[in-house]
């Protein structure tokens, strides 16, 4: 299983893998049948979740069901218990929107939900990250997850986030992290090649490697940005049953003061 896993990531595009993978995997659960794992976003528990990787694989990632891996899993957690997401009235914009989240989002009726990317055939709007068709000051949250070390210009994307969210409003803006994390943040529009850039940025389609800075990059946009080491307050118990991420940080933005 890891090794069509790790095809289908490296060699198949995300838009159509975002159409075919749900019921491929969803079948593919069924030989995964257990209670040793629980995913929080859908419910559904397994003996084990399946491997998930481009290059190296990850053991027990990926939810069958859903298609939650760790990060998905730890950020369902910490909207539900650490901010007003589920209860509040709010307009949410979904950058780049997670098959995992996107049903289970729209679904609720506290939420005014809309998704946007450039290519999923899945989202409402298509647009560029980079020149957003909203006015500014109308959303009241963002979720942008692993998009910004694809865009060309991150600094132009994430002060589009800052412009259309209200003056309350607060976005989670996540990057990934390859180890060991450089200081300050890599990034060279010479490296075209995808091999090199595989090499050089940890994944093909990538254009940057981030770095310890990667917070002051989001101020830079004017966020005020709260580093959340969540992961820290769950149970040990819980970290294991829903396979989550040993050292992710939410990295929590809001366009007023904190």
């Amino acid at each position: 299983m890891r090794y069509l896993i790790r095809f289908l990531l490296r060699y198949v595009p995300r838009k159509y893998l975002q159409l075919l993978n749900n019921r491929l995997l969803q079948m593919a659960g069924l030989f995964y049948i257990g209670s040793n794992v629980e995913c929080p976003v859908c419910g559904h528990h397994y003996r084990t979740f399946l491997p998930y990787g481009r290059l190296k694989t990850r053991k027990n990632a990926l939810c069958p069901n859903c298609l939650s891996l760790e990060r998905h899993r730890l950020l369902w957690l910490y909207l539900k218990n650490k901010t007003g997401f589920f209860d509040e009235k709010l307009k949410v914009l979904h950058i780049a929107p997670e098959i995992c989240f996107m049903e289970r989002l729209e679904k609720m009726k506290n939420l005014d939900y809309v998704t946007a990317d450039i290519e999923s055939p899945l989202a409402e709007v298509k647009m560029d990250v980079h020149h957003m068709p909203f006015d500014e000051n109308t959303f009241d949250v963002a979720l942008c997850n692993h998009v910004m070390e694809h865009v060309e210009n991150d600094l132009i994307a994430m002060k589009e986030i800052f412009r259309v969210l209200k003056t309350s409003g607060w976005a989670i803006i996540q990057v990934p992290f390859f180890h060991p994390v450089p200081d300050r943040t890599y990034e060279d529009r010479s490296v075209t090649d995808r091999r090199d850039r595989e090499k050089a940025f940890g994944q093909d389609d990538h254009v940057r490697k981030y770095g310890k800075d990667y917070a002051d990059r989001l101020r830079l946009a004017g966020f005020n940005v709260e580093e959340d080491n969540y992961i820290q307050d769950i149970d040990h118990e819980l970290v294991a049953r829903y396979a989550l991420p040993a050292d992710e940080i939410i990295y929590l933005c809001r366009k007023g003061y904190l």
